[in-house]
């Protein structure tokens, strides 16, 4: 094997005994940090430029023991010998602040995934977490009894696994604070060396954890189990000091104390190149957009191992995986039935000299302690054991001091109580100087500004050019940060400023017979948090929790007081939507939103409920579907769409995580009946840019099925989507009706999506039968709706040789028959007292409803006049055809079946004829009376299984095929205006 040479440049000027140095690389690959145990410094590398000098942070008064970069790159951490951990802007090298103090060395520190939470451990044997963004100790935990060498947040959020100097691996549920697994004596026992280090790693992925054997390997264990998988067992003659993952997990890095640095294919299980050092490689990491390792020698000097995979394998930044965290902000959410009072004498007091470096207040909070079963430790979680405390000045009065304690505890619990999410508008972006982002995106158009020195500038586009109307730009002098649009005009809002403290809000409508038509309010005192609009109205809402609705004249119309303050609000037609926080978040930072439903031209309160949301997430988008319905987007991805079903609910019809791919995000602008319109932004964007225009991206909506054993997931979810579009199309209708308006148009579609609904449940139920589940078949027949369905079920059933659910398929079809029989007749007596009724008939044809068993009834389905003198013709013609049609099948059930048949026969035939017709369901013809009978004859004759398949299938081809000519979803037709 060809052996590279790889130079090295000296970074630290160590002694004459070894150093344990350390080297890691930032997100872009733009910057190289290095520190050495001999050194207090820390040094920022530009791998590009070797000859210019590195930036040189001093802040340290010991050498630096321990480094880790937040993995968004703008946070740096240091731990000393000095026993201080301290954090640095990054790239620029500030000093932020000593977040936390032990009584002996810092060994290791590590970042959890969104750089939230650090922890850290050292000589001192517990383990602390460290909130970063207020500087606050969320957790110490317990269980080592050496020196914590190594720690490792779990890439999924879960889990921190910890090793020590003896050897030991220890699991800890982050949620909890508890010990999952203790691995003993499974790494080497590195001693007193300091220059040595145990330390283990997760595989990108979170699958895997990787920790040096005890015969010179590296020993694989399961995430979840913690039982051994493999081990990576080459070359090195002695104990591995250090390993790094490539950013795809393909391929590891090991150095040894041989000086000796392995590159394996972790999948093979076998090590593909080397490089032998005059030194030991302490440290190693993985350039993170490129095939490159960057290492670090005992003696303070680096490098960088270019082209460390062969070209001819598979890039180690290739298909890099995208694990998926519990909680969606990365944040670490403790239990409370752990919480614990603590002392701050276990946190190590700040008021050391610090070389003139800002310190954060002292700050004493509640601490949350970690649960340890008594059979794996024999001791109990004690502070004074954990690190030994500074002596602190006594206080002559103890009531004094237990007072100044319960304060400072109280205002911890204040200062960590959740924060609420703040209001937003639907379809907005955030700012950015010298670019323009959106005020306002739907399915409509757009609204962007730009901000220019003293005034922003206002564009109003539409996607249909062609129908909306022209708006010029506009000035903006108020400075506008929110606004929506709808086909009438916009309405605009800005926060409070000025010397007045005064918000103003601004209608601009774009058509009116009117000059100077626009116009303007403004509240002192009272800044507008969201804004909407409808068809007649304009509504905005305010700090003080006012709803005030305006018309679109301007005129004052309501002031309403909200029950909490405002997240959000949507309008659409007369209805309007708001959602506000019920009370503060729960401990999970989950917030508690309901949501209020008004008519406003009617002047009520529709529907008022609590929003759900998915845990450990927060609102992202909500507005209203082109059919009129509430919708709701979340930050993990959960579209749901609110019914009246079950008496008001909220259905979930889309998941963005099965949808996802691979470094994609979803910006929600609006859906229909079938699809969800949105726009991808790629990692790390979660919104658009308005340059280049974005472009819309059409998914289809889906419930969250669980996985059947029909494996028809997809004919399940059209059946469960059918169904909730009937619902709200029946609704719309009722409501139509109510209001005396013509229901024509509404009735083709729900009639559309009723035939529709036939043959999705028509292909489910010759997928039952071919999967042997004739009960849910027979449940299936009974949804069927129409007429010619119910025969089509029943011809399949014969084609498949199964005489008994075929027989079964009859009796529901006879028993809806005879219901349909029954109707009429109550409905004939019934019109010979009423003269109203006859003249009804006259005008227009009856159309029985269906079975109660039907889970949708038959819509009527209105007939133009011209129509209805055709249809009358043909049903004249067709007698003599009928009774001819009767004739054949009494003489062929005679000879088949015997008097018994003939009668059944006979009375069906007269069900029929008094059943009046439903003119949108045709009876079967002669020749599909003859393929009926000859699909029985076939079953007497006992055709083989192979024919019986393709008469089954010919069987399904013609039933769902000759139903209905018209789109199988009507809601396709929507386009974005």
């Amino acid at each position: 094997m060809k052996i590279k040479s790889v130079k090295l440049r000296e970074a630290h000027e160590v002694s004459s005994n070894a150093s344990f140095c350390s080297i890691l690389w930032d997100l872009q690959a733009h910057h190289l940090v290095t520190a050495s145990s001999s050194q207090p410094s820390i040094s920022i590398h530009d791998p590009l430029l070797h000859s210019s000098p590195p930036r040189v942070l001093r802040h340290h008064r010991d050498g630096v023991t321990a480094l880790a970069i937040s993995p968004n790159s703008t946070c740096l951490a240091s731990g000393s010998i000095d026993h201080s951990v301290k954090l640095y802007k990054f790239p620029g090298g500030e000093f932020e602040t000593n977040i936390t103090r032990f009584t002996l060395p810092i060994r290791a520190l590590s970042f959890n995934k969104s750089g939230s939470m650090l922890a850290a451990a050292g000589d001192d044997e517990g383990i602390k977490l460290i909130n970063t963004i207020d500087g606050s100790i969320a957790r110490v935990l317990k269980g080592h009894r050496g020196p914590v060498t190594g720690l490792a947040f779990d890439p999924n959020g879960e889990y921190l696994a910890s090793i020590d100097s003896f050897g030991t691996v220890i699991y800890w549920e982050l949620q909890s604070g508890r010990t999952l697994y203790t691995l003993k004596d499974v790494a080497p026992d590195t001693g007193s060396d300091t220059s040595v280090l145990n330390v283990l790693s997760w595989s990108p992925d979170g699958e895997t954890l990787a920790v040096p054997g005890m015969k010179n390997d590296i020993v694989m264990y399961d995430r979840d189990t913690a039982e051994k998988l493999f081990t990576l067992r080459g070359d090195h003659t002695q104990p591995i000091c250090f390993m790094s993952w490539s950013p795809n997990g393909r391929y590891m890095a090991t150095s040894s104390l041989d000086k000796q640095v392995l590159i394996w294919d972790v999948k093979r299980k076998q090590d593909i190149d080397r490089q032998k050092f005059d030194e030991r490689i302490c440290c190693m990491a993985w350039k993170p957009i490129g095939n490159a390792l960057a290492v670090i020698d005992v003696m303070g000097k680096y490098g960088v191992w270019e082209s460390v995979v062969p070209s001819s394998m598979k890039s180690p930044t290739e298909d890099i995986p995208n694990s998926q965290t519990r909680n969606s902000n990365g944040l670490v959410f403790f239990d409370e039935e752990d919480q614990d009072l603590s002392m701050s004498g276990s946190l190590s007091d700040l008021g050391e000299d610090s070389h003139g470096e800002s310190e954060p207040p002292s700050r004493k909070r509640l601490l949350k302690q970690s649960v340890i079963d008594d059979d794996q430790h024999e001791h109990v979680y004690d502070e004074l054991n954990l690190m030994k405390t500074e002596p602190q000045r006594k206080v002559p009065r103890v009531n004094k001091e237990n007072s100044d304690k319960d304060k400072d505890a109280l205002k911890a619990m204040t200062a960590f109580r959740p924060k609420m999410q703040e209001a937003f508008q639907p379809g907005s972006t955030p700012p950015h100087p010298g670019k323009r982002h959106f005020l306002c995106y739907n399915m409509l158009g757009s609204i962007t500004t730009i901000k220019h020195d003293e005034y922003s500038h206002i564009e109003i586009d539409f996607h249909d050019t062609s129908t909306g109307p022209r708006v010029p730009p506009m000035t903006d002098h108020y400075g506008f940060t929110m606004a929506s649009l709808n086909e009438n005009g916009s309405v605009f809002a800005n926060p409070c400023k000025g010397e007045k403290n005064m918000s103003t809000l601004m209608y601009r409508p774009f058509r009116s017979w009117a000059n100077n038509s626009e116009w303007y309010m403004r509240f002192e005192g009272e800044e507008v948090k969201a804004v909407t609009l409808g068809s007649t109205w304009v509504a905005a809402v305010t700090s003080l929790n006012f709803l005030r609705i305006f018309t679109n004249g301007g005129l004052q119309k309501h002031i309403l007081s909200l029950n909490g303050p405002v997240v959000t609000a949507a309008g659409f037609s007369n209805e309007l939507a708001i959602v506000t926080h019920v009370s503060d978040c729960l401990p999970s930072n989950e917030p508690l939103l309901e949501f209020t439903l008004f008519n406003i031209s009617k002047g009520t309160q529709v529907f008022k409920g609590r929003l759900p949301l998915t845990p450990c997430s927060y609102l992202t988008w909500f507005g209203f579907s082109e059919e009129g319905q509430i919708t709701s987007y979340d930050s993990k991805g959960i579209l749901r769409v609110f019914t009246s079903q079950y008496g008001g609910t909220w259905l979930p019809l889309f998941s963005a995580s099965k949808e996802r791919k691979s470094g994609e995000n979803y910006w929600v602008v609006g859906l229909n009946a079938s699809k969800l319109f949105c726009i991808v932004c790629k990692n790390p964007d979660t919104f658009p840019q308005v340059l280049p225009k974005p472009v819309l991206t059409l998914l289809n909506l889906s419930f969250p099925l669980a996985s059947s054993d029909l494996g028809e997931e997809a004919l399940e979810n059209e059946f469960m989507l059918n169904n909730l579009n009937l619902s709200q199309i029946q609704n719309r209708i009722e409501v139509t009706a109510g209001e005396g308006l013509d229901t024509s148009s509404l009735d083709d579609e729900a009639f559309d999506i009723e035939a529709a609904q036939d043959r999705c449940i028509f292909r489910l139920i010759a997928s039952c039968c071919n999967s042997d589940k004739l009960v849910r078949a027979i449940e299936l027949v009974k949804l069927l709706s129409i007429e010619k369905s119910v025969r089509g079920a029943i011809q399949l059933a014969t084609a498949l040789k199964l005489p008994i659910l075929a027989e079964r398929f009859n009796d529901i079809l006879e028993e809806r028959l005879r219901n349909k029989a029954e109707v009429s007749n109550t409905t004939a007596l019934s019109s010979k007292h009423d003269p109203a009724s006859k003249r009804s008939e006259i005008s227009e044809p009856i159309v029985s409803s269906s079975s109660a068993k039907l889970s949708a009834p038959l819509f009527t389905k209105k007939v133009k006049s011209s129509d209805r003198f055709k249809f009358g013709k043909q049903k004249t013609d067709s007698d003599q055809t009928a009774n001819l049609e009767d004739s054949k099948e009494v003489k062929d059930a005679e000879k088949n079946g015997g008097s018994s048949h003939v009668s059944s026969v006979k009375e069906v035939k007269n069900l029929e004829t008094r059943c009046p017709l439903n003119p949108f369901s045709k009876l079967p013809n002669i020749q599909e009376g003859k393929k009926v009978e000859e699909a029985t004859r076939s079953q007497s004759e006992g055709p083989s299984n192979k024919s019986s398949n393709e008469e089954a299938k010919k069987v399904v081809g013609e039933v769902t095929g000759k139903q209905c000519q018209r789109p199988s979803n009507p809601f396709l037709k929507s386009t974005v205006k």
